[in-house]
């Protein structure tokens, strides 16, 4: 992967990830966090398993971070992008769309 490409992804992630490691981590302790999302095959939510990612990329060092780290912030990225733009009308605060955004490391209400 190019580095103008892996600069790009990065800045990306760090704009759309705005929860930081703490608060993620408590999140996804929550049995709200565990209620949403596809199951990956082993009863956790394919969305619980990138929050868990998200928040070892964030305690990653930039220089240390991987092609995998990459390819995996690229996912967060599109899924935010496409979960966002499904935004349903109404309250927000306790919907499943809401949880499945912070599972991603992103609180529309921030």
């Amino acid at each position: 992967m190019k580095e103008e490409k892996k600069q790009e992804i990065f800045t990306k992630f760090y704009e759309n990830v705005n929860m930081a490691p703490s608060e993620l981590e408590k999140w996804l302790e929550t049995d709200k966090s565990k209620s949403v999302g596809q199951d990956s095959g082993n009863r956790e939510s394919i969305g619980h398993k990138s929050g868990k990612k998200i928040i070892e990329i964030k305690n990653t060092k930039k220089s240390e971070l991987t092609n995998e780290n990459y390819e995996h912030m690229k996912k967060v990225n599109s899924y935010i992008a496409r979960h966002t733009a499904q935004k349903p009308d109404g309250d927000i605060e306790e919907s499943n769309w809401r949880y499945s955004l912070k599972n991603w490391g992103h609180d529309p209400l921030k």
